[in-house]
């Protein structure tokens, strides 16, 4: 570890750290965005644009800040994860003063150029700032109710903004990955007990405020027969062409569903259902078992390095990114209700990409500095 921070210059101790990035790690990324080029590519039936060509400039950028994430010092990140964490409030604040409206939601702020998503932003945000605060805790410290005020603030009120837009997929993303993180560090069992009562006794109070769509949704979900052309209409072809693909798929490119446009948002929550289509059960397994793969990458970087900081911070990348894959297939298969969860390196989205490559560089920046021993003021 001292040849990262030894004081032979920056350029050498850069150099060294790019040479430690996990690689194996980058080329499994790569794999999996490449599955997505193709679906895209075959999204605009056999045609590079409008997507495919877009997502693969925008995967070589959020490679270049995945690798630019991994050579910073991991201390650098400890310290300044509260500023992290606040620059990415103020702007789904921003959002809700002046957001960009689209598909009927507020969830973007347009900059001429590009339009970014705050929410996408808040997920590692939110993951960076509780490794923050949990690695200057004891276990000790950890058992008062007093001292998870706070972590329990950092994760409902953004989730309170982002509901508000409405994006209850991302809301939910948000407080199942904070709550992982609680389990992570050892919060008591029976404190989650609490607070599902308390969250079970306020769901009817919660129902009052979902919009109109969401409820149709959640019903759709329960019954989705009972409105085929509306509300259940989503879940029903996802349905219907995930099991028209059988063991082998149609074909590349011969989905029948997706390519006569009986297949909605085919390019960006439902990308799966195409995959499963052209590919079959087969081709949806693969892409399973490479997520899997990165997932086990995830829990090796978190349990080899030694400080409880880069532990934290791996593990909470790790779950994040589960949570999108779990989501977005549970979803698409009918299993929970219909909620904009993109497949990261899947579907068409450029926050959505560049934010899940800001989260394996904090991982792989955890990788490359494994060995530190980070106190709690981010000090050896």
């Amino acid at each position: 570890m001292e040849s990262f921070l030894d004081s032979s210059g920056p350029r050498q101790s850069l150099a060294v750290r790019l040479l430690a990035v996990n690689w194996g790690l980058l080329l499994l990324l790569c794999c999996i965005a490449g599955i997505g080029f193709a679906m895209l590519y075959s999204a605009a039936n056999g045609h590079w644009e409008p997507w495919a060509s877009k997502q693969m400039i925008r995967f070589i950028v959020a490679v270049m800040v995945m690798l630019a994430v991994a050579a910073v010092d991991l201390r650098f990140w400890l310290r300044w994860a509260y500023t992290v964490y606040g620059c990415t409030f103020l702007l789904l604040v921003a959002v809700e003063l002046r957001g960009a409206v689209g598909m009927g939601a507020q969830r973007w702020i347009d900059l001429g150029v590009i339009q970014i998503q705050p929410s996408e932003m808040m997920k590692v945000a939110l993951v960076l700032v509780l490794a923050r605060y949990f690695s200057a805790l004891t276990p000790e410290e950890i058992g008062r109710p007093t001292r998870l005020l706070a972590p329990a603030l950092l994760i409902l009120l953004p989730a309170a903004l982002v509901m508000k837009q409405p994006d209850l997929g991302t809301a939910m993303m948000l407080v199942l990955t904070g709550g992982a993180i609680f389990f992570l560090v050892g919060v008591r069992w029976w404190k989650f007990v609490l607070v599902l009562l308390v969250a079970g006794g306020a769901v009817p109070v919660a129902w009052r405020f979902l919009k109109d769509y969401q409820k149709a949704r959640i019903a759709s979900f329960l019954n989705p027969e009972s409105d085929p052309l509306g509300a259940g209409y989503h879940s029903l072809q996802s349905k219907i062409a995930i099991g028209s693909g059988g063991l082998f798929g149609k074909g590349f490119l011969m989905g029948s569903q997706s390519h006569l446009s009986f297949l909605p948002e085919r390019q960006t929550d439902f990308i799966f259902t195409m995959l499963a289509e052209e590919f079959g059960l087969v081709g949806g397994l693969v892409l399973l078992g490479l997520y899997t793969l990165v997932f086990v990458y995830g829990f090796a970087i978190a349990f080899r390095s030694r400080s409880h900081f880069g532990r934290l911070l791996a593990l909470g990348v790790t779950v994040n990114f589960f949570l999108y894959v779990f989501i977005n297939t549970a979803m698409v298969m009918g299993l929970i209700p219909v909620v904009g969860v993109p497949l990261p390196l899947i579907s068409y989205g450029g926050t959505s990409m560049l934010t899940v490559m800001y989260g394996f560089g904090l991982m792989m920046c955890v990788y490359v500095h494994r060995d530190a021993r980070i106190g709690r003021g981010g000090d050896e």
